[in-house]
């Protein structure tokens, strides 16, 4: 009888130590921030009274007949896909060349890992600086050769362009890394193999570096999507989400309906979407890769 008393109290201190104390924080700072929102999203708190009352499923029902809504969500699925998938062919490629053993090759992969380590918001000033269209350094590098550049910021048809372009110039190097960590621990028998079979480089790259990467290729994925579907600072620095809208994402959407117009119920409502699609992407990836897998 002492025994199983001992016994239970160790699984009772075993279960405080190590599953109560670590979920800790997750559960101050996430759960119960979601709850808390989630409930908020059924209200018309305007975020600065302490007064609100109760609307039920009206932010719901409003939100999805905005017509802003609709277009930020488009936005976000087109910066998602424009941004991930040169990101992650920019990273396999720098990983590739990489491989190499030649001159000078720390060098140049800090110079492209280094744009990670920049703040967003740092780097998109000095973007905003090189993409204006009166003194802005792309249009002067263009106008040397008989191009007259846009003014990338302010034109609805570049400025969604602009800023995935500066996105992926700062995340290629992050996936580069991971890449080139995959692709060190490729098994050398593997290029002997090709070497006795007379493989060039684009049969290597087809038949050894994809297949054997393709498990950092889905991580990769997953975090991408759901870093665009969170992308702000450079919105925010870049465009503010114009011109008229052409560059307002679902978070920058929920930034205007909270911190200006201060409705902080229809703002939950598009924070609660925002997670929901994250989840989604997010199973959608893993359930794929399970298949390719199996």
């Amino acid at each position: 009888m002492d025994n199983t008393l001992n016994k239970s109290k160790l699984r009772l201190k075993d279960f405080i130590i190590y599953i109560l104390i670590p979920l800790t924080p997750l559960i101050i700072f996430w759960f119960l921030p979601m709850i808390v929102t989630f409930l908020i999203s059924f209200t018309d708190w305007n975020y600065v009274s302490p007064n609100f009352n109760v609307v039920e499923l009206e932010n719901y029902k409003t939100i999805l007949t905005m017509s802003s809504f609709w277009q930020a969500l488009k936005n976000t699925l087109v910066f998602g896909v424009g941004t991930v998938v040169p990101t992650l062919a920019f990273g396999f490629i720098f990983a590739i060349f990489l491989q190499g053993d030649f001159r000078g090759k720390v060098i140049y992969q800090g110079f492209l890992f280094s744009p990670w380590i920049t703040p967003m918001v740092a780097m998109s000033i000095v973007w905003s600086w090189m993409l204006r269209g009166d003194v802005g350094l792309i249009n002067r590098l263009l106008a040397m050769i008989g191009i007259d550049g846009p003014n990338w910021l302010t034109n609805e048809n570049t400025a969604m362009f602009a800023v995935i372009m500066v996105t992926i110039w700062k995340n290629s190097g992050w996936a580069m890394l991971f890449y080139t960590d995959a692709m060190s621990k490729i098994p050398n028998a593997l290029f002997e193999v090709g070497k006795l079979e007379g493989m060039n480089v684009w049969q290597k790259i087809k038949l050894i570096y994809f297949p054997m990467t393709k498990s950092t290729t889905f991580f990769l994925l997953i975090m991408n999507l759901i870093t665009s579907i969170q992308a702000y600072d450079q919105f925010s620095v870049l465009t503010r989400g114009g011109p008229a809208g052409s560059t307002r994402t679902l978070l920058y959407l929920f930034y205007q309906l909270a911190f200006e117009e201060f409705n902080m119920g229809k703002a939950s409502t598009v924070s609660l979407i925002i997670v929901l699609i994250t989840a989604l992407l997010s199973l959608i990836m893993l359930y794929m890769k399970k298949k390719l897998e199996a």
